[in-house]
């Protein structure tokens, strides 16, 4: 099986990565596997601590029958169980787990939020295309939070029409790195994609679109912050670029605070997603026009990470 890091996985743990892309997998598996010589990158064995970076070419043997992982020639698809959180004739609203990209890329063989779609509901819209049944909008690939879905072609095209006006309202709880000076305020900044890194976005440029963030600081411990971040605009990589930009990079983000990720994982271990949970979603519904809105609490494991960086602090 061979692996090649994207943008997103640049510097994270080379057992940290290979857990993420290998379903059925433990790191402790993979550690065992790595120090039989069953891992190479760029055709070098490396300790598990090593950290990938994004074009590296990584292979991983499969093991022998009855040793631990899948022993499978490619990634184990194993399905997905949406949390629904409501569902009529027209929409449904799903959380989405880190980890999980919500649709496809080129050549991506892992189960994606459209794979666990067409698995959970029988009918969703085709306006988006096969490989994107009943998706009206996106959330990174290590976000989680709330998904609006439409079922009927009718209600993807109002929905997608909501979120072209603006009437689509999108709060996140993000954990970011240094003490946010203000209760509150917003951050207006255009938004381009990075002149040279392709697959980056970059603020403050006055060829990009403008992108307006809202925050309100929630807590605070020594070192970080939690804030509740609204969006006013849907930029790609918004609430991370802008936190960034204002030197407030979202934990976990090694694309846009990579500095300050790796000092972090040095004191508290691996975080192998973004701090950055899509915790509240508004908007008319696209039938009865009713204003409807819906809320996720903070997953677990973020939840407990915010407590033990206040019982470290």
């Amino acid at each position: 099986m061979r692996f090649e890091p994207g943008p997103d996985d640049d510097g994270a743990r080379l057992d940290v990565f290979l857990s993420r892309e290998l379903s059925g997998w433990t790191r402790s598996q993979l550690q065992r596997l790595n120090a039989r010589g069953g891992v190479r990158i760029d055709g070098v064995r490396v300790k598990d601590g090593y950290r990938v970076r994004a074009g590296q070419s990584i292979v991983v043997d499969d093991p022998a029958p009855g040793r631990a992982g899948p022993g499978a020639g490619a990634p184990a698809l194993e399905p997905v169980e949406l949390n629904v959180v409501f569902e009529d004739a027209h929409i449904a609203v799903v959380e989405k787990p880190a980890g999980l990209a919500v649709h496809p890329g080129a050549g991506d063989r892992r189960v994606t939020l459209a794979d666990a779609l067409r698995v959970r509901f029988p009918r969703l819209s085709d306006v988006g295309g096969a490989q994107r049944p009943g998706i009206v909008h996106r959330l990174d690939r290590w976000t989680s939070g709330l998904v609006v879905v439409a079922k009927s072609n009718r209600a993807h095209g109002r929905l997608s029409a909501s979120f072209r006006e603006r009437t689509v309202r999108k709060s996140y709880i993000a954990a970011v790195h240094g003490s946010v000076s203000r209760e509150s305020g917003e951050i207006d900044l255009p938004i381009r994609r990075h002149p040279v890194r392709r697959t980056r976005m970059a603020a403050n440029d006055r060829s990009g679109r403008p992108a307006q963030t809202a925050y309100l600081t929630r807590d605070r411990v020594p070192g970080f912050s939690l804030l509740d971040v609204t969006i006013r605009t849907g930029r790609t990589h918004q609430v991370r670029v802008h936190l960034a930009a204002v030197g407030h990079p979202v934990l976990g983000d090694a694309v846009y605070g990579a500095r300050p990720h790796r000092a972090f994982e040095r004191r508290y271990g691996p975080l192998p997603r973004y701090f950055l949970h899509a915790a509240f979603l508004a908007f008319s519904h696209p039938e009865t026009l009713r204003a409807v809105e819906f809320r996720s609490e903070l997953p677990g494991e973020l939840a407990a990470l915010w407590s033990r960086l206040g019982e470290r602090a």
